[in-house]
């Protein structure tokens, strides 16, 4: 006996009896901490995707011994015993940004490491001696954008997995630009994506919080936030 493939959402037999096929499905996760996920009934097989939670930045001064800290590491996001690495917080006083998200255990499909986050920069103001120093921006899309003139550096966007950005210093002349703690920005977490097939009832799971931001110092500004990681479940019948 064979089948016949017709073109509707089903398998028609020669006899013509039909069997329904039920469209894939979705579920999408943007918060939860050892939460349960629970497959749907008569599914055969699930992709997950899964990204961990992007780095803070460091807080800036214009002194390299000011009262600034370091940005902290964004939370792996996990699948059961699968995880998404979390991105680097950028260090206190360094130039360069944190790493991105790399390495989380378990077997996955696909990995992608998560992109670190840029250094500082500064541009002259108009009177040609003076400098404003932009804090790095956060690594990856979704990345807070540095900030010039002691502002707070931007967060990353929630559920993004990017990393947070430094904040940035006020107008000095440049020669002092060079003791100034100017970070860089905070590393975007790791992607990656889990196929299962003939999937448990269950799992466990938890999306990584973004990383906070560091204190700020002497005319500087505080570091931004990394952004929240997420969950994308398709379900398939």
């Amino acid at each position: 006996m064979s089948l016949i493939l017709d073109g509707t959402s089903g398998i028609t037999n020669p006899a013509g009896s039909t069997t329904l096929l039920n469209a894939p499905t979705r579920q999408v996760f943007l918060t939860g901490t050892s939460a349960t996920y629970t497959t749907p009934s008569g599914c055969r097989r699930i992709v997950v995707r899964a990204k961990g939670g992007g780095g803070g930045a460091a807080g800036s001064s214009n002194g390299s011994g000011g009262p600034t800290t370091a940005g902290t590491d964004g939370t792996a996001t996990s699948f059961n015993s699968i995880t998404a690495a979390g991105g680097k917080g950028s260090a206190n006083g360094l130039l360069v940004g944190g790493a991105g998200g790399t390495g989380g255990t378990g077997t996955a499909s696909v990995r992608i490491a998560g992109a670190p986050g840029g250094s500082m920069s500064s541009y002259f103001a108009t009177n040609g001696t003076d400098a404003t120093i932009i804090g790095g921006t956060g690594g990856g899309t979704g990345g807070g954008k540095g900030t010039p003139g002691g502002s707070t550096g931007a967060s990353g966007i929630a559920n993004s997995g990017g990393g947070g950005a430094a904040g940035g210093v006020n107008q000095q002349p440049f020669a002092n630009c060079g003791s100034s703690n100017m970070p860089g920005g905070g590393g975007e977490g790791e992607y990656v994506e889990i196929t299962i097939s003939s999937p448990a009832a269950t799992y466990t799971y938890t999306v990584g919080p973004g990383g906070g931001g560091g204190n700020v110092g002497s005319s500087g500004g505080a570091g931004g936030a990394g952004g929240s990681g997420f969950i994308i479940v398709d379900e398939y019948y």
